[in-house]
């Protein structure tokens, strides 16, 4: 293994792709004493976002798990921040890209995980005919809903680099090619309308791509088998895998073990010209730990019976606020359901206040210059401002809402 191998095409100045990199949509306040690079100042612009700190109370795999032991999305995308920083700092890559672009790549994550997505794409596919996917969830939520106070006090969208928003964008798709390289051109990121439908533009966001799927493969096993959901026989179907890639021990088939073996062999098989790539036995590794966690972990029996549970959540708190819309007096009507549904219609009410084209109080009028999403006049707008709502929430607090409207 070469250190440093990739210095030549990181993301740096004078790189052919650096200003398009550090490009925002809008000019963002920078302080005149600010130590920090472009991507770090986005890192800590994430970092200090509600939407990261929401990840702790969502789904990884296993559903509102009470177990402090088990993975949820926020312990993924810092194991995902790690891996990445590991093998771009060893390869020569930009570290500061790779963490801002992890932490930031489960934003629009729904609650209950991938089931609440798939909830959600059917509702908004149904009523609107666009579709919802959690990486162009995430890039509207860093584009669009997430906001910070700037230092005057005022609310603000995150405004991040092109080279950040694209990586999330970007980050998601199954790695079954020998290798993947950045794509030249740069283009309007909302063009991409499907998962893997390009690669990222970076080398940094091709990390991050790759240790999204290292991280979850070996966590995923550990907390399955906390959780005692594996059998004897799937057990004994871990140690044949372990003994077909390397005579590893089923005690020993954990995600530091898998983290550090996937990292060594990647770093030993990438260059330039190849691409980032991993060398076919591992590559194989990864396919058959993939297929080992669908037909035994993510298509188990408790987790097909809290799908259900999930399901009924987020519809049932989908068609109560659909039965409140009335136009621009949709702020009002809520209002008519405080006392019934108090905890839903202050947090939703405060969502439409700040994105919808409602007046403002005067006072209000400066503190939110924040894109405005909808426009109460149009129901399908309406019907994305629910959808966002719904995908921003926590399996807790979701699972609070739905207690409030069901409980007399």
């Amino acid at each position: 293994m070469e250190r440093g191998l990739f210095r030549s095409v990181s993301t740096r100045e004078g790189n052919s792709k650096w200003e398009q990199s550090i490009r925002r949509v809008k000019p963002i306040y920078k302080k005149t004493d600010d130590i920090r690079s472009e991507f770090a100042r986005d890192y800590t612009r994430i970092l200090h976002s509600t939407a990261y700190r929401r990840l702790k109370h969502k789904t990884q795999v296993f559903f509102a798990t009470r177990n402090d032991h088990i993975c949820t999305r926020i312990e993924h995308v810092n194991h995902v921040a790690s891996v990445s920083y590991t093998i771009a700092n060893y390869l020569g890559l930009n570290t500061e890209l790779t963490n801002a672009i992890a932490i930031g790549h489960d934003l629009g994550h729904a609650p209950f995980g991938h089931a609440g997505e798939e909830f959600l794409r059917e509702i908004i596919l149904k009523e609107t005919g666009k579709t919802f996917w959690h990486e162009q969830n995430s890039l509207r939520f860093v584009d669009q809903c997430e906001t910070l106070p700037d230092s005057e006090g005022v609310e603000r969208n995150l405004n991040l680099t092109y080279a950040v928003r694209d990586g999330i964008v970007c980050h998601c798709g199954e790695v079954d090619e020998t290798s993947i390289s950045p794509r030249s051109e740069a283009f309007d990121l909302y063009s991409v309308k499907e998962s893997n439908q390009c690669a990222p533009f970076t080398w940094e966001g091709c990390v991050v791509k790759i240790a999204d799927k290292i991280s979850y493969l070996g966590r995923d096993i550990e907390d399955a088998r906390i959780l005692k959901v594996l059998t004897i026989s799937e057990m004994k179907e871990l140690i044949r895998i372990g003994r077909k890639f390397g005579n590893i021990r089923v005690d020993e088939i954990n995600n530091t073990l898998l983290m550090h073996n996937f990292i060594i062999d990647l770093c030993s098989n990438s260059s330039p010209e190849k691409g980032i790539a991993f060398s076919s036995n591992y590559l194989e590794l990864i396919d058959t730990l993939k297929q080992f966690n669908y037909d035994y972990i993510y298509k188990h029996e408790r987790l097909t019976n809290y799908k259900r549970y999930a399901a009924l959540i987020v519809e049932s708190i989908y068609h109560t606020l659909l039965n409140v819309y009335k136009g621009q007096e949709t702020l009002s009507e809520l209002k008519r359901y405080h006392e019934t549904y108090p905890v839903l219609i202050q947090t939703f009410y405060s969502w439409l206040y700040k994105y919808s084209n409602t007046k403002r109080k005067v006072s209000d009028m400066n503190k939110y210059q924040n894109d405005t999403l909808y426009n109460l006049d149009d129901k399908k707008e309406y019907i994305q401002a629910i959808v966002d709502y719904i995908s921003g929430m926590t399996d807790s607090f979701a699972i609070r809402i739905f207690q409030e409207i069901t409980t007399f």
